[in-house]
């Protein structure tokens, strides 16, 4: 067996996982139950969202970090969907800004106040439609800003600018079976899927092409999941045909053979792999299990090289994984997850053990930013770009964010532009004119509102009145 337990040289041979205290959690949450292989759960350094329950659409909670305990049961949530919250991902670019995919075929784009929600969100940013079936994956490219990817249950790809609310890719012929998952490479020029039809596909979305795929990556028919790794190669988790568990690793290249592949266990959650570029560890959480199983990724044979198992007594219903500038680097804690059980979500730390105070260099290596590398446009033009890193070296404070703002194009509009003078005269004159209009709408709005307050209060005044006049008529 490759994975014989050889002692071997690693900083992260002595990891360990430890759950926080109960106080840390976050209690009486009731998350969805939905069945849909997704994680229900995204974090970033300032919130943790949660898919959960909800009667008649779909909703998610957000909370900042800091909010544990129990969680009332009106906390206010982000409820605009019409079906049930499928698939959640927060933008790398912006800690404020997270995307939904749902059942009711939209994706809904929402910006979440600094300090959180006071009241619950209804109105999303902008709502992306393109899809015919329910949207069960989101993800966000890792180095352009407002590019975002969908995929839903009709084996379509999108890939939105979000800034202008417009689909400007559509992969609908790729897929001819439902697809599992999608991850993008390190610097967003390709990406991966696995689909039900058990291949893996590495695309590239700007050319529309598929640069390489392996048919029966794993022989099982359960569901796969395929992402790519720092160095271009691919990861996968998935089935073999006596159903036990796999994970296998590939070299894009060449998908003939695996680079390797090692048999794990019997059970039959599907096995989510959460990836750490920075430090090459890969963490599978099989839903409904019980444990978190990690293992490093190296050039030397067996190449996938377990570390070690945290386990705890409750099966896992979902798993959030926090960013690296998340982390506290001062406690050498190198991952962060969030376990969703079934009516709470549970933090749970890795830590190397190392006895200096002094900031690690080796194990934070500098790490991605949350600053774009590249616009959408210079994105959908070719460009490519790796992500800008920071050093972690005196903590990551979180800085301003800017809002979102979505500029919508109208599709109508889209006739070629013949850039006659009069026309660009009148564009500011034309916008300006719709701003006025929208403007004495809305004043007619408040207008009508103040009107209706003030009736009623003077009936109100006279109905007082009234009611004065009868008491002192028996009082008397």
């Amino acid at each position: 067996d490759t994975m014989r337990r050889v002692v071997r040289q690693s900083k992260f041979r002595h990891v360990f996982g430890q759950a926080v205290k109960n106080d840390q959690c976050y209690d009486d949450i009731r998350v969805s139950r939905v069945t849909w292989d997704s994680s229900f759960c995204a974090v970033n350094p300032r919130f943790v969202a949660i898919i959960v329950d909800a009667s008649g659409g779909g909703a998610f909670l957000v909370l900042p970090l800091h909010k544990t305990g129990r969680i009332d049961k009106s906390y206010p949530t982000v409820c605009g969907h019409t079906g049930p919250v499928l698939d959640i991902d927060w933008c790398p670019h912006n800690d404020q800004v997270i995307a939904s995919g749902s059942e009711d075929c939209t994706v809904m784009v929402w910006q979440i106040p600094e300090n959180g929600l006071t009241l619950s969100l209804t109105e999303p940013v902008v709502v992306l439609e393109g899809h015919s079936k329910r949207v069960g994956i989101v993800a966000w490219h890792p180095t352009a800003r407002n590019v975002l990817l969908s995929a839903g249950c009709d084996n379509a790809i999108i890939i939105w600018n979000v800034g202008t609310g417009e689909a400007l890719i559509n992969l609908d012929d790729m897929h001819v079976d439902m697809i599992y998952n999608v991850s993008w490479n390190r610097n967003g020029s390709l990406i991966c899927t696995a689909s039900k039809d058990k291949k893996v596909r590495v695309i590239d979305p700007r050319k529309q092409e598929i640069v390489a795929e392996k048919e029966k990556t794993h022989e099982g028919a359960r569901p796969m999941r395929a992402i790519f790794l720092a160095d271009g190669n691919i990861f996968t988790t998935g089935f073999s045909r006596m159903s036990e568990r796999q994970l296998a690793l590939w070299n894009p290249k060449n998908m003939e053979e695996p680079i390797a592949l090692h048999e794990m266990d019997t059970s039959n959650g599907v096995l989510l792999p959460f990836y750490d570029p920075d430090t090459n560890i890969i963490y599978l959480c099989g839903k409904g299990d019980s444990s978190i199983r990690y293992f490093e990724i190296t050039d030397e044979s067996p190449y996938v090289h377990y570390l070690n198992t945290f386990s705890s007594k409750e099966p896992q219903r979902g798993m959030g994984f926090m960013p690296k500038r998340g982390l506290d680097v001062n406690k050498c804690e190198i991952a962060r997850f969030f376990k969703l059980h079934e009516r709470k979500c549970e933090p749970i730390i890795m830590t190397v053990p190392r006895k200096s105070d002094l900031f690690q260099d080796d194990l934070y290596p500098d790490t991605a930013g949350p600053e774009a590398a590249l616009e959408a446009e210079e994105w959908f033009e070719g460009k490519n770009a790796d992500p800008l890193l920071i050093s972690l070296k005196h903590g990551y404070i979180p800085g301003k964010n800017r809002d979102l703002k979505v500029v919508k194009k109208n599709i109508l509009d889209n006739k070629p532009a013949a850039n006659k003078k009069s026309d660009l005269i009148n564009a500011p004159k034309k916008a300006a004119d719709a701003s006025n209009i929208q403007n004495e709408a809305k004043l007619d709005e408040i207008l009508k509102e103040l009107k209706s307050i003030k009736d009623t209060i003077t009936n109100q005044d006279e109905r007082i009145s009234k009611l004065e006049q009868q008491m002192a008529k028996i009082a008397d």
